[in-house]
């Protein structure tokens, strides 16, 4: 199996905005990956960080521009003052070119997070999270935006609980899967990272559990037969 995977970081060394400067051409690249087995290997958190860089997210920006053309979609225009969507990956190397202020997105509220954080405590099973990548997104503004964020040290807490529960009630459910020796479950809402951060611990143990009960099933057979 062969799988192409959009190298955003690629465009950001290209980037660069000045009045004086044009903007260099755009140029989409990719990686290919091709496993022996022809299934495509496990993410890792900087592989799922990298798809977060995708999302849109709003910028100000300071500077005039006219619209970019780019395989995954048009960008732009840009108007000082005026708002525009861009992928997350460009508003972080604007930002740090001093070249725009990034607006947090909508959920990434004080109010709306405690709600969040609360009801994921209630419930027990999991709960619609605003972002697909919402742990992701919150690391990456406020690691490099947090001066465009309000009360940052306080969403960066209630993002860590409601990650921490969500966690947990992974961990409590796999538990209970392995117990109970089930062959198949169904778990909604949870994110990539989610996955990730439990799914290759996951499937080793499914893997060695497997193993030992091969390995002890032909000794009870010649037991019962001895009888």
């Amino acid at each position: 199996m062969y799988i192409l995977i959009p190298a955003a970081s690629t465009f950001v060394s290209f980037f660069q905005v000045a009045e004086s400067v044009p903007l260099l051409p755009f140029v989409d690249v990719f990686y290919l990956f091709c496993s022996e087995d022809d299934s495509p290997p496990p993410m890792d958190p900087s592989e799922v960080e990298f798809l977060a860089e995708k999302e849109p997210v709003t910028i100000i920006p300071n500077f005039s521009l006219d619209k970019v053309y780019l395989i995954g979609g048009d960008l732009g225009p840009f108007n000082p003052g005026l708002p525009v969507d861009v992928p997350l990956w460009m508003a972080i190397n604007l930002k740090h070119r001093q070249k725009c202020r990034i607006i947090p997105p909508e959920w990434m509220d004080i109010e709306k997070l405690e709600e969040i954080r609360d009801r994921e405590r209630r419930e027990d099973t999991f709960t619609p999270m605003p972002s697909p990548y919402y742990m992701e997104l919150t690391q990456l503004l406020l690691n490099h935006a947090s001066d465009n964020i309000p009360k940052a040290d306080e969403i960066r807490t209630l993002i860590k609980d409601t990650w921490d529960t969500r966690i947990a009630k992974l961990r409590l459910s796999a538990d209970s899967f392995v117990k109970e020796q089930e062959a198949h479950a169904k778990l909604d809402n949870l994110t990539l990272m989610e996955i990730n951060t439990i799914g290759t611990f996951f499937t080793e143990s499914l893997n060695h559990m497997y193993k030992l009960r091969a390995n002890l099933q032909p000794r009870e057979e010649g037991q019962s037969q001895d009888y």
